[in-house]
């Protein structure tokens, strides 16, 4: 018997695959990195018998691109799901009616910090801010335990580093503080972080490079980056910042995954969000290295800072990204003008 093959190259960006004439699609765009996104994709098709047929973002245009073109598809959309590896992107996504809501039974156990109240997403294991510190020029009992510490006279100012404020998720954690401090008090911060002359830097990866080679004692950066590092042998550790009793915690940046509105594929979509937030997809994700925070508590540990029972800031990701944009505004006001 002759079985009919059609290849699937229906939409630009999309990963090329074939399916059978009859056999059910779903089509997810996800900002996930392809070599830890095609695994989990390939066994919800073994699971299913639904191919999931993924649009990677451009390298260039990051998670952005992808939620432009989901605004723009809106009237006549082609993704059935987003896969977001943050948060922010998504709640714009919700806000411009581009997001369908959906209760998925997956998501029950996950903390309602990390849901949308009104289930039009539900957060994944993800990453954390922490402070990467050199472990030839700083001793342990020296570790700094707070990122206040960047304020703090014992350090020399050109000694610490950190991500300009104005994208990423260094952005994402000042408006974090503003949610939770206020914005009186966090933009003052940040003008005292300018005055002082911390040094500031075009992105995560930079300060933990700095650090690593001793151009810096310690900086703010993400779990990922401080975990690329240490797979590299350098000299250096992650410090969870805030985490004594009475500490605020650090913020923990999730992925996010939601169903799109209006999506050609829906039933397959509200599957494939199912796996996407179950517990068995946290736990590959996290074998695989990609997320170094749980959202909840699984039997496989991290590959790095497993032992760390993470103290998030309680602060509502909603409320957080309310303040992006009066973030950008003030803190380029501080730190570019």
């Amino acid at each position: 018997m002759t079985v009919s093959i059609v290849c699937l190259l229906l939409l630009p960006g999309l990963s090329a695959g074939c399916a059978s004439r009859h056999q059910p699609t779903v089509v997810v765009y996800t900002s996930v990195d392809q070599q830890y996104s095609e695994p989990v994709l390939r066994l919800f098709a073994e699971r299913t018998g639904i191919q999931a047929l993924p649009v990677y973002d451009v390298e260039a245009t990051k998670t952005t691109g992808l939620v432009n073109r989901l605004v723009a598809e809106r009237a006549h959309p082609r993704a059935d799901v987003f896969w977001n590896c943050e948060f922010a992107q998504t709640i714009l996504l919700k806000e411009q009616g581009a997001l369908a809501a959906y209760d998925s039974p997956s998501a029950e156990d996950i903390p309602q910090q990390f849901r949308d109240a009104e289930h039009y997403w539900a957060g994944t294991a993800g990453r954390a801010r922490v402070i990467v510190v050199n472990t030839n020029l700083v001793k342990p009992e020296d570790y700094p335990a707070s990122f206040r510490e960047l304020l703090d006279e014992r350090w020399p100012a050109r000694s610490l580093a950190m991500a300009l404020p104005l994208f990423g998720t260094s952005a994402t954690h000042a408006a974090a503080l503003y949610a939770l401090w206020g914005p009186e008090v966090a933009r003052r911060f940040y003008e005292r972080l300018k005055r002082r002359g911390v040094q500031m830097v075009d992105g995560n990866s930079v300060v933990r490079d700095m650090v690593a080679s001793g151009q810096a004692r310690w900086g703010l950066t993400d779990t990922d980056d401080v975990a690329a590092g240490l797979r590299r042998g350098s000299p250096i550790a992650a410090v969870f910042p805030d985490q004594a009793d009475g500490g605020e915690g650090t913020l923990v940046i999730p992925g996010t995954v939601a169903l799109i509105a209006d999506a050609p594929h829906p039933e397959e979509g509200r599957q494939l969000v199912d796996f996407l937030l179950s517990r068995e997809v946290e736990g590959l994700l996290v074998q695989a290295g990609w997320c170094h925070v749980t959202l909840r508590k699984l039997d496989i540990a991290p590959a790095y800072f497993g032992d760390v029972q993470v103290k998030a800031l309680r602060v509502s990701l909603d409320e957080a990204y309310q303040q992006l944009d009066r973030v950008k505004q003030e803190l380029r006001d501080i730190f570019v003008r």
